[in-house]
């Protein structure tokens, strides 16, 4: 089992759209959460709607701070996932065991103003193109690739379609 912790800056979308579709697809091999360098404090309710239109409990889900995961009582991280270029441009937190760093740049969907359905159709896009490096990550055989190869792989990952 991997612990996985997504990041970006305001913990309210697609950070919190990564832990949800780490969870739902790597169940049983990884454990996710998500943070942010400066959480908004909730979910965004596109993101909410959608995990809710997906089957996904959204009880559990609340925007926090990085700090979280740096503490004593914190679990072990061994990916720290960057979704936003505001979070991969931050110092990141010091993660007991220096786990492995990925960037997966994405348009963030929280910026899309207009109805209900224009910022839906941007949260499922967004839940699309994570989906892609979910699945791709998921077919990594990560122990048979040493760090710099695991590295190189995660880096692929982010340069897939719609990287921002």
């Amino acid at each position: 089992m991997r612990n996985v912790l997504v990041l970006c800056t305001g913990n309210s979308a697609r950070s919190i759209l990564g832990e949800a579709l780490l969870n739902a697809l790597g169940e049983g091999r990884v454990r996710a959460y998500s943070a942010g360098s400066r959480p908004k404090g909730a979910p965004h309710p596109g993101a909410l709607r959608l995990l809710a239109a997906k089957g996904i409990d959204t009880a559990a889900f609340r925007s926090k701070s990085w700090n979280e995961f740096t503490g004593p009582d914190a679990p072990a991280i061994d990916l720290a996932i960057t979704v936003c270029g505001n979070a991969a441009g931050e110092a990141c937190p010091v993660f007991p065991g220096t786990p492995l760093r990925a960037h997966w740049g994405l348009p963030d969907p929280a910026d899309v103003t207009g109805s209900d359905a224009e910022v839906d159709a941007a949260f499922a896009e967004t839940w699309r193109l994570l989906e892609l490096r979910v699945r791709a990550f998921l077919a990594l055989d990560l122990a048979s690739l040493d760090r710099s190869e695991a590295q190189a792989a995660l880096a692929a990952i982010g340069a897939l379609e719609g990287a921002a």
